[in-house]
């Protein structure tokens, strides 16, 4: 399943609600973080403020007692583009056999 290509530069929150519409009210949500070790964490709350630049943000938090909810799936990985896929064309690996003299 790959992920839906999010308008640039910054995600609104009419973005997000178009976006997660698209999914099973009843789905979990995990906030994937860090391209080079993918971990999923839960998210906490929702709150508005300012950022560096003074403007209105709202930001997701991750849950307090919970910083790590696990690795990323590898599926979900590779659909951000994290990790490259596995490549199921390689060939079996060859086993030597003994031979007697």
């Amino acid at each position: 399943m790959a992920p839906q290509s999010l308008p640039a530069p910054d995600l609104t929150v009419a973005d997000l609600i178009r976006l997660l519409s698209q999914h099973d009210p009843a789905t979990p949500v995990r906030l994937a973080i860090n391209p080079f070790h993918p971990m999923a964490h839960r998210l906490d709350s929702v709150t508005a403020g300012q950022d560096q630049d003074g403007r209105t943000t709202v930001y997701l938090a991750e849950d307090p007692e919970g910083v790590q909810y696990g690795y990323l799936p590898r599926p979900v990985a590779e659909a951000l583009t994290w990790m490259p896929p596995l490549d199921p064309r390689r060939s079996p690996r060859r086993h030597l056999r003994a031979v007697s003299p």
